[in-house]
């Protein structure tokens, strides 16, 4: 049989170690999980016990990796071969005829931290860091790290583990230091279609000289996330030493931090979140924390939307939130400012990567089509991080803002960030847009942001980076029967039809009430 040992036996049931065989790609995303995929007739399967869904050690020249295996009952593979999914693939990186070698793999001793934590113990940072080092060797399998996630979700992760899952996310990951004195950042926990408030803060504080190296991830559960909105106007995936040019250059930058290992136990762990759809306010604080103290900086400010729609949905839930992120922060060295905002409704036209991007021009070059909401939050946003720095005069912050933004001063920040990022493009549009009308009229009563939101994620976005939904409606404004609630945009019709069908059977997606004399 093809892939055997020379020297094997191949009448004898007795199976020495070391079977080998070929691999091939199989041609298969498995998200981030590395997959082996063998046929249920394959010797190593026979000889080794193995079955579907266990843990197999898979090694290919000098490299190694822990693969799950998915047992092939088709055609598709032989006996004699191995598959490996794209995740496995680009692990191993195998050259051509290359052959791997199988083993049972032992389950990683973190595993009893999960363990634990499923079943309710507390977590202190050595186990937490024993659970990450497994996460990014590849260790962990998605079934447990889902186990992990869930079981640190609600109110099952107190103050103090909050404080050790942040240290050991820094621990593992890279740590920048830019020197003395104050560097600036801020986040926003989410939950709110479109404000995207953070291209403009960051270009008005990083115009009045400030540093502000920020770095955002892709959107976890939303239609975008701030690098997605900066990818169409910019490289974004930046190493160190790129990101590092640019902040000394330009006082600040616009980069994701997914490609930086600033954080990068956490980018695993959010990967295994965005299926999930939710994060959990431990994790979420142990994440926005661990990304800032890693990036050097010193000041943050956190921008905390809430309303009945939002991902926070009550002032005491923001209460909540801000008391474990000023602990946490504390804890670990950062100055943490906090900043309750309305979010009842969307902030800005657009909802998606490349709408959102347009809005931020739009403010930036002060046009009069420019969303009011979006260029008052960030100006809001903008004046309380610059009152976070040491001497400031509170409340002078955002008269600075607005003058900076008024000036043009923000714009040619932004466009010289950009270029230093590797150049300035204008955001796409989608080819298709069709609105979805009003079955009634009157006044609109209430914006569902979810819903709202997972119309923009059925449309495409934020994978398609034009596409999202376009609404221009706020609470108390008046509409027509037959008059556009908002604008669907997508790149092929499918998704234009699936995104409709959703907002259809929606209604509550803008709820529309009689109209008061």
């Amino acid at each position: 049989m093809h892939g055997l040992n020379p020297d094997q036996d191949r009448g004898s049931n007795i199976v020495e170690p070391g079977i080998r065989l070929p691999v091939r790609r199989a041609g298969i995303d498995t998200y981030r999980q590395p997959v082996l995929y063998l046929h249920q007739g394959c010797l190593v399967c026979r000889a080794e016990g193995f079955a579907a869904l266990a843990r197999v050690r898979v090694k290919c020249g000098d490299r190694e990796i822990v693969a799950i295996l998915n047992v092939v009952t088709g055609d598709w593979l032989s006996e004699d071969e191995a598959a490996l999914s794209e995740a496995a693939w680009q692990a191993l990186s195998p050259g051509a005829g290359a052959l791997a070698e199988f083993a049972h793999a032992e389950p990683p001793e973190s595993t009893g931290a999960v363990r634990a934590k499923v079943f309710g113990a507390r977590l202190g940072e050595a186990d937490f860091a024993a659970v990450l080092q497994d996460v990014l060797a590849a260790r962990l399998s998605d079934i447990e790290l889902a186990a992990f996630v869930t079981a640190c979700a609600g109110e099952r992760m107190d103050l103090n583990e909050s404080v050790a899952l942040t240290r050991a996310m820094i621990s593992v990951g890279e740590r920048l230091d830019w020197g003395a004195g104050p560097v600036l950042d801020k986040h926003c926990v989410g939950g709110l279609p479109g404000n995207r408030t953070t291209p403009i803060v960051v270009s008005i504080v990083a115009a009045l000289g400030h540093r502000i190296p920020k770095t955002s991830s892709r959107a976890i559960t939303s239609p975008a996330g701030t690098a997605d909105v900066m990818a169409t106007m910019t490289k974004v995936d930046l190493d160190l030493a790129t990101l590092r040019r640019v902040v000394e250059s330009e006082g600040g930058c616009l980069a994701s931090g997914g490609t930086m290992r600033l954080s990068p136990a956490d980018d695993a762990l959010i990967q295994i979140e965005r299926p999930l759809d939710f994060d959990s306010d431990g994790q979420m604080v142990a994440s926005i924390l661990s990304k800032k103290a890693a990036a050097g900086s010193t000041h943050v400010l956190i921008d905390i939307p809430v309303g009945s729609t939002a991902k926070v949905r009550t002032p005491a839930a923001a209460d909540a939130i801000a008391r474990r992120l000023a602990f946490v922060g504390e804890a670990v060295g950062l100055r943490v400012g906090i900043h309750v905002s309305d979010g009842r409704q969307p902030i800005g036209w657009g909802i998606g990567p490349a709408l959102e991007a347009h809005d931020v021009l739009a403010v930036l070059r002060n046009a009069a089509v420019a969303p009011i909401d979006l260029r008052e939050r960030a100006l809001d946003v903008a004046g309380a991080v610059l009152d976070l720095l040491p001497g400031a005069t509170q409340g002078h912050g955002r008269a600075q803002a607005s003058e900076v933004l008024r000036s043009g001063a923000a714009l040619r920040k932004f466009l010289a960030i950009c270029g230093a990022q590797g150049g300035f493009q204008a955001p796409g549009k989608a080819q298709f847009v069709k609105p979805y009308l009003a079955t009634v009229g009157g006044r609109i009563m209430c914006i569902n942001n979810r819903h709202l939101a997972r119309v923009a994620k059925l449309a495409g976005a934020p994978h398609d980076a034009t596409a999202g939904v376009m609404c221009m409606l706020r609470e108390g404004d008046r509409i027509d029967r037959g008059a556009p609630l908002f604008e669907v945009h997508t790149t092929t019709r499918g998704e234009m039809d699936y995104a409709l069908d959703y907002a259809f059977a929606h209604p509550d997606v803008l709820t529309i009430g009689a109209d008061q004399p």
